[in-house]
């Protein structure tokens, strides 16, 4: 495999500075990732079983084939490592139905041993109250627990502890515990998603960065805020982004007739009545941690990437595991940009035969990572006043990116 791996790292060093169809940087940049995606996810796919004329074939396809078949390919490549995680979790969590003594955690975080039916555990002990979802009964596992297990499984999980980035800012970072090949999903941006039309409700609008380090934008300008999900939890729970209080300020400035107009036009608005209602998620997933990966050092090379990955609706027995929630009714939202300005045309999320999707963000490795911290280019706009810490990894990705 390491021969085989060889061959791919030079290919994506060739074929994702190739600009095959774009003429901005930006297009360019997003059509690179595309392409290194495609490469990465594709050699992961083929397995320690792979030879080399598999591997030469998905050389010739990348070099050939449309974005839209790479996209395609890579969303498959991803949902395809994101269904083996949630099967992996559903053993791990779920009571076997054939077994009358199982305990199990109710909603309520009580145990209770089950003499019910299959259906029974899988519904929960209530049924829809108020409109709101029924929780299912899990098993009482500490979030510690459930994350070992996965380990077991899978191979790896991910642990929170002290970065080893040497600045102030650095805090916390993202640890793999175990080993990952490349092209695995290493971790999910866990959070509420916002939609272009309805920035104007994320907490701190317009200067949303100034006391929130948890954003991160796809590049079809939606936003995840990271923020209310914080650590996870130890339960199965309807959560709606609201539960975590907003965070204050530590910064104190005078404020000048400039600022005071803008936060007159721009103020947030009040989200909590526009229809963000809860999903049951499992706040004891050990891969929804991605908000905590740095940016590496000086000297420093990272070991993930960003991948876009839309998740389909349809797939239920799924959800719980998908660590976001849309703000907003569901409804698809066109916009289109004129100067400072969006402006919207509203449709179904629904139209036509397209299946619904919920727009979320993955880290895929870069090369095979064993027991160390999870770096992420950041790739902050050079726009704008970087942080002292920054050191860009490349200057010309960044640029490209934001241009």
């Amino acid at each position: 495999m390491a021969f085989l791996f060889q061959k791919f790292y030079e290919a994506v060093k060739v074929l994702a500075k190739s600009p095959t169809f774009a003429r901005d940087g930006r297009r360019l940049q997003f059509e690179a990732d595309i392409n290194r995606l495609f490469l990465y996810t594709s050699y992961n796919r083929l397995g320690k079983n792979a030879d080399e004329a598999d591997a030469e074939e998905i050389i010739e396809m990348a070099s050939k084939a449309s974005l839209a078949e790479q996209q395609k390919l890579v969303q498959e490549n991803i949902h395809a490592q994101i269904n083996n995680f949630c099967t992996s979790m559903d053993g791990i969590l779920l009571p076997d139905p054939n077994t009358a003594d199982d305990t199990v955690t109710s909603p309520s975080g009580k145990n209770t041993t089950s003499q019910r039916s299959g259906l029974s555990l899988a519904i929960g002990r209530s049924a829809s109250l108020y409109g709101r979802p029924a929780v299912p009964e899990t098993k009482p596992l500490k979030s510690s627990e459930v994350s070992q297990k996965l380990k077991d499984l899978i191979g790896y999980t991910l642990d929170i502890k002290p970065s080893q980035i040497e600045h102030e800012d650095a805090g916390q970072g993202l640890y793999i515990d175990g080993e990952a090949d490349v092209g695995s999903v290493i971790a999910i941006y866990p959070g509420v998603v916002y939609s272009p039309a309805y920035y104007r409700f994320i907490p701190g609008y317009p200067r949303v960065d100034l006391q929130n380090p948890y954003l991160i934008t796809r590049y079809d300008g939606t936003v995840i805020n990271a923020q209310p999900w914080g650590f996870g939890g130890e339960t199965r729970e309807i959560w709606d982004g609201l539960s975590v209080p907003k965070p204050r300020s530590n910064t104190e400035h005078a404020e000048n007739g400039s600022d005071r107009i803008l936060k007159l036009l721009s103020k947030p608005l009040d989200g909590t009545q526009v229809g963000r209602k809860g999903e049951v998620l499992e706040r004891r997933n050990p891969l929804a941690f991605a908000h905590f990966a740095n940016h590496p050092a000086k000297d420093m090379v990272p070991n993930v990437m960003v991948c876009t990955y839309d998740f389909p609706l349809t797939e239920k027995n799924m959800r719980t595991y998908i660590p976001n929630i849309s703000f907003g009714n569901g409804e698809e939202v066109k916009m289109k940009k004129f100067g400072t300005f969006w402006i919207k045309s509203w449709r179904s999320s629904g139209y036509g035969s397209e299946i619904p999707i919920l727009k979320t963000l993955v880290l895929v490795a870069t090369r095979a990572i064993c027991n160390e911290e999870v770096l992420l280019n950041y790739r902050l706009s050079n726009l704008k006043r970087r942080p002292t810490w920054y050191t860009p990894v490349d200057e010309e990705e960044d640029r490209r990116r934001w241009s």
